[in-house]
C-alpha cells in the first residue's frame, strides 16, 4: 500500500468515527442574527434602500450601485438572504417588483482597518 493510499484510508476511518457525533442543525435563525456590512460600501447603500418602508425596485438598486440587474439579483439571493440571513420580501405593485427587508432586521456596521481587514 502506498503512502497516499494509507493516508486516504486513515482519513476515511477518522471521518467515519467523527460522523457518529451529532451535527449542528443548519436551520436558519433569522430572529437573532447579526449581519455585518462595512460602512461606505455599495452593499450598505443597497441594504439601506431595502430597509426603507417603501422598499426598492430593481431599477433603483441598479442605479444606486452601478451593478447590472443580474448582479443585483445575485446580491439579493447570495448576500442578503444567505450570508446575512435577512428576510427579503418581494411583491408586485402595479407591474413593478418591489424588494424590501421587513421589520427591525438590518445590517450592523463593522469597523475596518485602513487596509480593509476587520480589527
Amino acid at each position: 500500500m502506498t503512502k497516499t493510499a494509507r493516508k486516504r484510508t486513515a482519513a476515511r476511518s477518522a471521518a467515519s468515527s467523527s460522523s457518529s457525533r451529532p451535527r449542528p442543525s443548519k436551520t436558519r435563525q433569522k430572529d437573532n442574527c447579526v449581519a455585518a456590512v462595512r460602512p461606505g460600501t455599495k452593499q450598505l447603500a443597497a441594504i439601506e434602500m431595502l430597509r426603507s418602508p417603501g422598499g426598492a425596485t430593481m431599477a433603483a438598486l441598479t442605479k444606486a450601485t452601478g451593478w447590472q440587474s443580474h448582479s443585483v439579483r445575485g446580491f439579493l439571493a447570495g448576500v442578503v438572504r444567505k450570508r446575512l440571513k435577512l428576510d427579503l420580501e418581494s411583491s408586485l405593485v402595479e407591474g413593478t417588483r418591489i424588494y424590501r427587508i421587513p421589520g427591525e432586521h438590518g445590517a450592523t456596521l463593522v469597523k475596518t482597518k485602513s487596509d480593509g481587514r476587520k480589527p
